[in-house]
Order: structure tokens, then sequence, then C-alpha cells
């Protein structure tokens, strides 16, 4: 939708009195949250997987990465054609890959299988977001609102990052009394909830797109970037997985398929990756780099540290989960005030300090430390969490062009899901031969360097806002 169709539309409709009911918002914030939940309910279920495959633990961050590169090429994808054919069609259509998805993870038998799973379910989770914020702008758009719903925006991002912070726990507590199949099954009944919510309470979409011919409906959707993009990410990811001993090939396959990628995307009439939006607004890219290097943080404590614990500490899913709790809590306390008054340059500078702070921590931290001291450390990055959350959300809201917001929302996951792929890679790297604190502190160190990368960015962004209104 463009600028002067969007505001055609708005002339010709009635405004929406009440655009944010409880009806509106509860499928939309579920919906958001399944992505975030399944990319971080696995972390306790890593080690049981490996036990009961009979495979090594380094070999199952697959099905951490194997999710992370569905989720970073279907997300994008899932903005577009939300754009496209309506973002209540993508998001239902995104809730039945979800529940295919957790059926198969939780009937199969071998590793292949379960990539298969995660697969699905990172695919269907993609669509919940960038439709979310779709509906979301096209519904203040209507009611007139000339600022961002702070509220319903700081729903979404609570919704995002206490999820991923309490996704350990529920996992450990489903994988301790239930077994890992748990891990995939807990996607049937949320994914039902969902669908029935969506069908009831979302208001339809129009017919647009509905009769186009599947040539009109490529080059719309850009069907030959998202090959590339995928291709270029897949081929990339075999490299990182390489790792420790790298396969160069893999790698010259994805810098042939960046410049093809490339030179594909500037010829486009309506490009997959906006190349030339991204070199233009600049404070945007900023904020999806911002945005990637910072969920690398997090979720290299997510899996490496969670793995560290179970492996190296000796606690059980159960308590791995337990010792996770307060980052979930400390991320939601600390996105609601920040939501609210749609706060952006501050929350960041803030997240940047919390995370510098937390790694330093880190690298102070043994198999017999006491768990308080384990406690203390997700706490730090629970303000992490929640601080980069609502404000990284915000400023996206603000800086990407209204008619590209489903594409601009799907593609700053994209850039969350490559951070979560190197944190994936540095994992795998640092506990390569065994789970010790050595390895721990070689990824504390990480994290110290990316903080201060964060840091510095944050400081320097001069187009970085204040808030809403500056």
């Amino acid at each position: 939708m463009t600028p002067k169709t969007e505001a055609a539309t708005t002339e010709s409709q009635p405004r929406v009195a009440a655009p944010f009911g409880w009806r509106t918002v509860t499928p939309l914030v579920t919906g958001s949250a399944l992505n975030p939940i399944n990319s971080s309910v696995i972390a306790t279920a890593l080690v049981p997987i490996a036990a009961a495959l009979h495979v090594p633990v380094g070999r199952t961050s697959i099905l951490v990465s194997s999710l992370y590169l569905a989720c970073a090429i279907a997300q994008p994808t899932a903005g577009k054609l939300a754009e496209e054919f309506g973002p209540r069609r993508v998001f239902l259509a995104g809730i039945v890959l979800v529940l295919l998805g957790g059926l198969v993870g939780g009937l199969g038998n071998n590793l292949a299988v379960l990539v298969v799973a995660r697969v699905l379910i990172g695919a269907g989770t993609s669509c919940g977001y960038p439709t979310a914020m779709l509906i979301i702008r096209r519904r203040s758009h209507r009611a007139g609102l000339g600022e961002p719903p702070g509220s319903v925006l700081g729903s979404l991002a609570i919704a995002g990052s206490a999820t991923v912070a309490i996704g350990p726990p529920i996992g450990g507590l489903l994988v301790g009394g239930l077994g890992w199949r748990s891990a995939f099954l807990l996607n049937v009944p949320l994914a039902v909830a969902a669908f029935a919510m969506a069908l009831a309470w979302i208001p339809r979409d129009g017919r647009s797109g509905a009769r186009r011919k599947i040539a009109e409906i490529a080059t719309r959707i850009d069907a030959g970037g998202i090959v590339l993009f995928g291709g270029m990410l897949a081929a990339l990811l075999v490299f990182l997985m390489s790792l420790p001993h790298p396969g160069w090939v893999p790698l010259a396959i994805s810098a042939v398929l960046a410049a093809l990628l490339v030179a594909w995307e500037l010829r486009a009439a309506r490009p997959f990756i906006d190349l030339r939006l991204l070199a233009s607004q600049r404070a945007l890219t900023r904020t999806y780099l911002r945005l990637g290097l910072t969920l690398l943080g997090v979720y290299v404590v997510l899996y490496g540290i969670t793995q560290w614990m179970e492996a190296a500490r000796g606690l059980s899913p159960e308590q791995a989960g337990l010792v996770l709790l307060p980052l979930g809590a400390v991320a939601a306390l600390v996105s609601q005030p920040v939501s609210r008054r749609n706060l952006i340059r501050g929350p960041l500078i803030a997240c940047a300090f919390f995370m510098l702070l937390a790694s330093v921590a880190t690298l102070f931290i043994t198999d017999h430390s006491p768990l308080i001291a384990l406690v203390g450390v997700m706490v730090l990055f629970g303000a992490v969490v929640g601080t980069t959350s609502v404000g990284n959300q915000t400023a996206l809201y603000l800086q990407a062009p209204p008619e590209s917001l489903g594409t601009a929302s799907g593609l700053s996951r994209t850039f969350g899901y490559i951070g979560s792929i190197a944190s994936a890679t540095i994992t795998s790297i640092v506990f390569h031969t065994r789970v010790s604190d050595a390895g721990l502190h070689d990824m504390a160190l990480i994290l110290v360097g990316v903080a201060a990368v964060v840091l510095l960015m944050t400081l320097l962004d001069r187009q970085l806002p204040g808030g809403a209104k500056a």
C-alpha cells in the first residue's frame, strides 16, 4: 500500500474509535510470541535430545541454526506477502505451518526429521511479527494516531522479550517432566488457540491480489531475490557450522550469491531487500545492525550458558530453566514503562551498558560459582532484552517507510536471526571439544567486544531520536 493509497483508504473509511481493543491485540501478541518462545524453549532440550538420539551435544546446535535460517528468510518474505495479499491471510497460513511443525517434531525419531520440524516452525512463526506490525500500522492510520501506539507496540515487545526469556524455564519444566518431545508438541495447543482467535477477532483482508497470475505474483514479491537471499544464507550457514575447520567452498558460494543478489536487487522493480533504501536511510540500517549484534549476545547467553549450566555446572534442565527465569521477569518489567513513553535513545544506551557489564561479569563465573552469581548475570541480561526489544522496535516503526513496514519489520527480524545464527556458531566453536569454564570465558570475551561495539554505535548515532515525539 503506497502513502497515497493509504491516505485514500483513510479518507474513505470511518476512523476507528477503539482500534486496539483486547480482541485485536490478543491474537497479534500470541502469534508474535510463538517465534521467540520456539527460539528459546529448545535450549534446555538440546542435551536430552543429544542423549536420546545418540549424537554429540554440539551437533544439536543445528536445531537452533536451522530455525534461525528459516526465520531469516521467511520474516521479510512474510512481510512482503502480507503487503500484497493481506496480513490476516498470511498470519493464518503461518499458524498452520506451526501446527504441522509441532506434530512432525513431536513424532520425529532422528535429527533430520527434527530439523525439518524446526524449519516448518521457523517459517510459520515468522508470519506473526511482520503481519502484526502491518495490522497495527494500518489501524493506527485509520484511527488518525499521530504517534506509535506505545501500549500496543509495548505488548509486542514484552511478548517477544518475555517469551524469549521464559522459554528456557518452560522448556526445562516440560523436558524434565514430559521429555524432550514436549518442546515440539507445545506448539500444538498454542497454534490451535492462536488460529481460533485470529479467525474470530482479526478483521478480514480485502480481495486485493486474490486472482493474480503466478508470474505477476513472483514479480511483485521478488521471488528471484528471495531465492538468492536464501541460497546465500544457507551457504553461509554451512560455512559457519564447519568452523573451527572452515570449509571454504560454501563461503565462496555464499559470496558469489551475495554478489548476484546485489545485482538482482538493484534492477528489481519491487526488490525483496531494498538496498537503495538501506543506503539512503542509514539510521534504519544502523537500527538493524544494532539489533542483530545485541541479539547475538542475548542468544549466546540463552544457548551457551544454558548448555554450560547443564553440562559443566551439573544442573538439571529444570534447574537451568529456573536460573534463567529472572531474565524474563526483568525484561518484562523494564519493557513496560519504556514502551508506554515511546523512548528510544536512553533505553538503547542502557541496553549497551548492561550488555557490557553482564559480559564482563560472565568472565568471573566458574563451575564453583554460587547460583546467586548466575542469577545476577541473568538479571543484567534481562535489562538488555527489555531495553533492546522496545527501543529498536519503536525506532523501526518511526524510521521505516509506512508503505513497506511489513517487509521492514520482517527484515529487522532477519538481522536479529543472522545474529542468532552467529551466536549458535560461537557456542559450537567454544564448546567444540567439551563444555568447560574455559569455553565459557572465551564466549564472554567475545561478548565484551560485541557489547563495546554496540555501545559505540549507539552513543555516536546522532540521528537516533530520544523518543517518538523527538
